[in-house]
């Protein structure tokens, strides 16, 4: 008789809402033991603020608004969403309950004196190789849509309260970028007023999906102000299946493939045709989360009608494309199904210099570190930039290891080898 051969495989535990970081991403860690000598940094990783929200509604400052989002928490079914406008589709990023981790941060943590968050972004650090995170909102990157302008605002003062002054003390890898609520051009400036001396503030961010014209006099103070501090200004994109141009799209995977990228198009390109490149040269731009793929397209589009319109952009004393190489991206979702399309989008916008790793951690749709190391076009010097040293000059930050070493990670873990 036939002797039945051996297991030789480990069955995984099923990953849910209270899976350790670490465990979920052993596989990054294994891979980060190969770019030890890295300076690496993620410029967007996310908290799921909603966690935090009787936090967070305690920091906004209008007491009338906070008495709201407070009295809206306590109503059965109301929780977390308390003041906030949820949009179709935002549960569907968990693949019908088949990627659940990030929706809600309920792991398992040791008193260890800090934030539960804190805790959460260390072993995500950890395990990742990273030597910074840069933290963004995530349900709050739909407020530029809230049709209440002041609620938008108030949330966005109680957010920026609770991450500087809460969060960013407690570890000096995790650094963020302050919610300027976009729709109410005067607080905007308030909050840069009070926030550009933080040193753990690196930069001032506008969420993307929203559909104020971003080349209005009503934000030329703001980008001024925003350029004398000498700090990045990001467009932070995202989705809305609302809006009326997605509305004929019937499934996620559409709205989500081109949402993204929509906004970046439209806000890119009032950018550039109204001069604000001219008119703000040192204002440093971040384009967020919306991949790699639409920059060249958008180059040659501009190029194109600029050359036969040029009478419609008089400010501008270069192609569009070539202020487009002077603004920084971020990698993720990085499109890797075609290599060679990819290398001539890099090239393109010349990703040696311009183009910042970010993870998107804990999002369905994530990437490691490994997804530009294991790139075969890119040579050690670009892959190094890419990774960290991008960012350092851009946010400037110190260049010096502050993670451990990856077999420390993977040995505080037993079990998971």
């Amino acid at each position: 008789m036939l002797e039945r051969t051996p297991q030789q495989f480990r069955e995984l535990k099923e990953i849910t809402i209270k899976s350790d970081t670490r465990d979920i991403l052993s596989h990054a860690t294994r891979q980060a033991e190969s770019f030890e000598d890295y300076f690496l940094v993620d410029i967007d990783a996310h908290v799921t603020e909603t966690q935090f929200w009787n936090e967070i509604l305690a920091c906004i400052d209008n007491e009338v608004i906070r008495a709201m989002g407070m009295g809206q928490q306590l109503r059965p079914g109301q929780g977390s969403t308390a003041l906030l406008n949820t949009v179709t589709g935002m549960s569907y990023q968990h693949v019908y309950g088949r990627i659940p981790h990030q929706a809600a941060l309920d792991e398992p943590v040791e008193d260890t004196g800090v934030h539960h968050f804190t805790t959460l972004a260390r072993r995500a650090m950890d395990a990742l190789g990273l030597d910074y995170q840069i933290v963004f909102p995530t349900p709050m990157l739909t407020l530029g849509m809230h049709p209440q302008e002041d609620i938008e605002a108030a949330l966005a003062g109680g957010y920026n309260r609770w991450l500087t002054e809460r969060i960013l003390p407690e570890d000096d890898r995790l650094k963020g970028l302050v919610y300027l609520p976009f729709n109410t051009p005067e607080a905007c400036v308030e909050l840069v007023e009070k926030y550009a001396g933080d040193r753990n503030v690196i930069g001032f961010t506008v969420t993307s999906t929203r559909n104020k014209p971003v080349h209005h006099n009503a934000y030329m103070r703001l980008y001024s102000m925003i350029e004398e501090t000498g700090k990045p200004f990001a467009f932070h994109s995202g989705f809305h299946w609302g809006d009326p141009s997605f509305l004929q799209l019937n499934r996620f995977i559409s709205m989500h493939s081109i949402a993204f990228v929509h906004w970046s198009l439209i806000h890119m390109t009032n950018w550039i045709i109204n001069g604000l490149p001219e008119r703000f040269p040192k204002l440093k731009l971040i384009w967020v989360e919306s991949g790699l793929a639409w920059i060249p397209f958008l180059m040659q589009r501009l190029d194109h009608e600029y050359q036969m319109r040029t009478c419609e952009a008089p400010q501008l004393k270069r192609l569009p494309s070539e202020y487009m190489r002077d603004m920084f991206y971020t990698s993720q979702p990085l499109e890797k199904t075609n290599l060679k399309l990819l290398q001539s989008t890099m090239e393109a916008f010349n990703a040696q210099t311009q183009l910042l790793f970010a993870s998107d951690w804990p999002h369905w749709d994530f990437d490691t570190p490994a997804s530009v190391t294991s790139l075969p076009f890119l040579d050690a010097a670009a892959k190094r930039n890419i990774l960290g040293l991008n960012a350092a000059r851009l946010f400037n930050l110190e260049v010096k290891r502050r993670r451990p070493r990856a077999k420390d990670v993977l040995a505080s873990r037993p079990g998971i080898s």
